[in-house]
């Protein structure tokens, strides 16, 4: 199998402060991974390690096979609902179509092939219809089926989703993670998420951060794994099913 993505014995300090320690992962074509952990955990300086945005104290990374800054063009990105102003006026066709900024000619003026691939990506997700809307006038749901074609405009090998239910009603949550559930048998996903429940039901694979990776390339973990990685006690984490208990903590 292709590796999309491989960390070896990575760590990464900001000052004295180790923030992400001995890192080992390897992300293959087509995996769905979830990541999910405590806030301050490392999240998001792992998905800057994997996109070449950090370099990291020790270890090696490769994207795609190669160094990072060279590959991660076949990176497609969804960053937070919350870090968008979608009361900007702005279509749908226009917020896909910026993902093809970068293959804009001299006189900045999108190709036949730009609009194609946008048309296509918005077919992917079920928004085509949608092409001449204000991203304001959509719900939260469908505004992340925009974004997402946003990034597969590109022809991504990779998707990054970081945090990418937050705002989005339970209906559309739904339907949203059946989407990633399609695009997967694609391009390899990663999807960082506090939603243990929806990532033990639509994952292949799930690892836990907290400066430590718990990771068995496998969909279970035990809860000793859970308790070290979120410092409290796990007494049922039942993949499958969106259930779990919690002691008081």
């Amino acid at each position: 199998m292709t590796k999309i993505i491989e960390l070896q014995n990575v760590w990464v300090k900001y000052g004295d402060v180790t923030i992400l320690e001995d890192i080992n992962l390897t992300v293959y074509d087509k995996d769905f991974l979830g990541i999910i952990g405590p806030n301050g955990g490392g999240k998001s300086t792992l998905l800057k390690v994997i996109l070449g945005l950090i370099t990291p104290d020790k270890g090696i990374v490769k994207l795609l096979g190669d160094k990072p800054e060279k590959t991660r063009r076949y990176v497609g990105y969804v960053p937070q609902y919350i870090s968008f102003n979608f009361t900007f006026p702005i279509s749908v066709w226009e917020v896909v179509l910026m993902g093809r900024m970068n293959n804009m000619g001299p006189l900045k003026k999108y190709s036949e092939k730009d609009k194609q691939a946008a048309q296509e990506a918005l077919t992917k997700v079920k928004m085509l219809e949608y092409k001449d809307r204000q991203i304001s006038e959509l719900s939260g749901g469908q505004r992340q089926r925009v974004l997402i074609a946003r990034s597969l405009v590109i022809g991504p090998k990779l998707l990054i989703l970081d945090e990418p239910a937050t705002g989005v009603d339970a209906v559309m949550q739904k339907e949203f993670y059946e989407l990633l559930r399609e695009l997967k048998q694609h391009i390899a996903i990663i999807m960082v998420s506090h939603d243990i429940s929806a990532v033990s039901i639509y994952v292949d694979k799930v690892a836990c951060l907290n400066r430590k990776l718990y990771y068995h390339s496998s969909k279970e973990l035990s809860p000793e794994d859970i308790e070290a990685a979120y410092m409290c006690p796990v007494e049922i984490l039942a993949h499958g099913t969106p259930h779990r208990v919690l002691k008081t903590h």
